[in-house]
């Protein structure tokens, strides 16, 4: 069942994403490359003046690009319609230009019969001599049992082939793509062309007719046997073979997107379609483009066969769409458009009258967006203490957008709004940053957008996230003042802030539950800061990641939860022993040189502490910077000291501890603070 509703709701799962992208063993040593760090993708694309859709291209050798596109006239718009057809394109992004060349009976055969027609899945161009993969699809666009590849020698005016017999059949390998390798293929790092491969669908197969694609195959040809089956080679997971049986995936993700949506609009939706593959000579580095529905999947690899990972998936919200955010399918990044400084290129993909919003036909033709890559850095985050917004510098995120833009989440106004409602029944809703660099953060500002009924809220407390090799992992300790309520009196253009300990990463969002009856949340702004604090000054932090103190020492440690011993709100630290020796529990406060702080907090130490033996003080490294000391009490009692940071010291340790007399003795510590 792919249209209407489902009856589950996607898991909200706050610890490690899990793998959902496998890739096999590669032949040969993965070669050095630099990973993709971050991607903006324009909510909308620049239309030019033709007509079809799908529209796989190549960089020929005489500098011209050429696409094939299906269902329309292609680039001479007062042509006539057909299946497919090839247009020779001039220009630029924004200028664009072409013919249609050629098209119907002189681009391929159907071998399907009725019930079937012709679409163009992949184009490759080895010098000036072009080839072309044509499938025969089902008219309501579920499966594709056939496929052959023509050539042209003439620059796409006249097209062979093989007319006895299609050259994959059986639905197997029957969506073909190839790995662009520049004007010409002169970018390919051997003699062979490299055609990607799905069986089953070009994309989820809305009925079930056949298997949803899951996994995408390679095989490669010598450039000159490119029709010559027999030449074909599969990629086995450690090798070629000749036999198509013997093929293994490159790639496999299994996820479903949009698992139940409140509308009519298609459900429970696989990711892997019919795309590109496009090497990146500046980052040595393969972009697989693919889609769904609502979405753009974007996979990256340092070689054609992998390992492949899935860096974003860029949600456009379900139907409808409008004239200023919307998607599309057959999604490609032509070659020609990459920019010398390999980082920005142009998004090819296409919209059909069906994504509704009053977009039409405006958007069914050859539709570029603009596309930026920034290689990810190795470097240690250099960032000091200090109330600079670190978003500045970030790539804004999101689960979706309802406008398709994200720019009032650091706007330094707190009275606008942003949604992610799109339809989706949804088990997590974010909002975060991410940079090609690491930073260092421990200060997280969120303030809400407009509530209501329907949502624009979280359900329970949001949580935050940071991005590790990747992945998004959760963050232990966090505190949030003041304490969110987890329904709609959260309030709107609320601040809440997030404190937790400091992390080394290279992306952060808050996350959690969406609530309403429409289930999603909403943003008027985020700040993301790393300032000097003291995590979990109280002992309330939640989360499931490292805590924020630690101890040194012999006694035993740990956390009053709830026990009524507490300065203030639950819960108290405390350290407890009949031993000898100094035990503490500390923690690393990040500091600005030569700036000044007073160090707080409670402490309760029982009546077998004798008189000074109990400290509370700031280190530098093992010296003492400042401490004082305290003995047995009644009650909880202020201690305070004020130090000067010294000359090229970014970090403090602030400890409450006490040297054991051998007898029962314990201290309770609460409320530490730095200011």
């Amino acid at each position: 069942m792919k249209r209407g509703a489902l009856l589950a709701v996607l898991p909200l799962v706050f610890g490690t994403t899990a793998l959902l992208t496998q890739s096999s063993a590669t032949p040969s040593p993965t070669p050095a490359t630099t990973p993709i760090g971050t991607v903006q993708v324009e909510s909308k694309g620049t239309p030019s003046k033709s007509d079809g859709d799908l529209w796989p291209s190549c960089w020929a050798g005489n500098d011209k690009l050429y696409a094939a596109n299906g269902d329309g006239k292609g680039f001479s718009t007062d042509g006539a319609f057909a299946d497919v057809a090839v247009s020779e394109i001039n220009g630029t992004p924004g200028n664009l230009s072409g013919a249609t060349i050629s098209k119907g009976d002189q681009v391929g055969q159907i071998w399907s019969g009725a019930g079937y027609n012709r679409k163009p899945t992949g184009m490759v161009c080895v010098g000036d001599t072009l080839y072309l993969a044509v499938q025969d699809l089902a008219l309501d666009f579920n499966d594709v049992p056939a496929a052959t590849i023509l050539k042209s020698t003439d620059h796409g005016r006249t097209w062979t082939w093989d007319k006895s017999r299609p050259m994959f059949s059986n639905h197997e390998f029957t969506t073909i793509w190839f790995a662009d390798f520049g004007r010409g293929g002169a970018l390919a790092p051997d003699g062979y062309v490299y055609a990607y491969g799905l069986d089953g669908n070009w994309r989820d197969s809305f009925d079930d007719t056949v298997a949803d694609p899951q996994s995408v195959f390679l095989a490669r040809v010598p450039k000159d046997e490119v029709q010559n089956r027999s030449a074909w080679k599969f990629y086995t997971g450690s090798g070629w073979s000749p036999k198509l049986a013997d093929r293994k995936p490159v790639l496999t993700d299994t996820r479903r997107l949009y698992a139940q949506t409140y509308g009519a609009n298609a459900s429970n939706l696989s990711v892997i379609s019919q795309g590109g593959v496009t090497y990146l000579a500046a980052q040595k580095r393969y972009v697989y483009t693919s889609w769904t529905e609502y979405t753009f999947e974007f996979y990256e690899s340092p070689t054609p066969w992998g390992p492949w990972k899935h860096f974003l998936s860029k949600d456009f919200g379900g139907y409808p769409w409008s004239t200023s955010k919307y998607g599309g399918y057959g999604v490609t990044i032509p070659s020609k458009f990459v920019q010398p400084d390999g980082r920005t290129m142009y998004l090819q993909a296409n919209v059909c009258p069906c994504g509704g919003g009053g977009i039409g036909t405006s958007v069914y033709n050859f539709n570029l967006r603009k596309l930026v890559l920034t290689p990810s850095s190795d470097a240690p985050a250099a960032n000091l203490p200090g109330p600079d917004n670190l978003a500045a510098d970030g790539v804004a995120i999101s689960k979706s957008s309802q406008s398709g833009s994200l720019a009032l989440m650091n706007d330094g106004a707190r009275t606008g709004s942003e949604s992610d409602f799109d339809d989706e029944v949804k088990g997590a809703s974010w909002w975060g940053y991410e940079w090609a660099a690491r930073h260092k953060v421990n200060n997280v500002e969120f303030t809400s957008g407009a509530v209501s009924a329907q949502g624009g809220y979280f359900t329970g407390r949001p949580q935050v996230q940071v991005r590790r090799d990747g992945e998004w992992v959760e963050v232990g300790s966090q505190t949030v003042s003041p304490a969110y309520p987890g329904d709609a009196s959260a309030g709107a253009n609320t601040t809440y802030t997030i404190t937790f300990p400091t992390q080394e990463t290279d992306g952060v969002r808050v996350i959690g539950l969406p609530g309403g009856t429409r289930s999603y949340t909403t943003v008027s702004e985020l700040a993301v800061r790393y300032v000097a604090q003291v995590a979990d000054g109280g002992f309330e932090g939640m989360g499931g990641g490292k805590p924020a103190w630690l101890f040194e020492g012999t006694a035993a440690n740990g956390v009053d939860r709830g026990l009524g011993f507490a300065h203030s709100g639950a819960n108290n630290g405390w350290i407890r022993c009949t031993c000898t020796g100094f035990s503490d529990l500390y923690q690393n406060v990040p500091v600005v040189p030569g700036a000044t702080y007073t160090f707080g907090s409670w402490i309760n130490a029982s009546a077998n502490l004798p008189t000074d033996q109990g400290r509370f003080g700031v280190r530098n490294g093992t010296t003492d910077v400042a401490s004082t000391t305290f003995g047995a009490g009644t009650g909880y009692v202020h201690h305070e000291v004020t130090v000067t940071v010294p000359p090229n010291v970014h970090e403090l340790t602030v400890y409450a501890g006490f040297n054991a007399p051998n007898k029962d003795t314990w201290i309770q510590m609460d409320d530490f603070t730095v200011g």
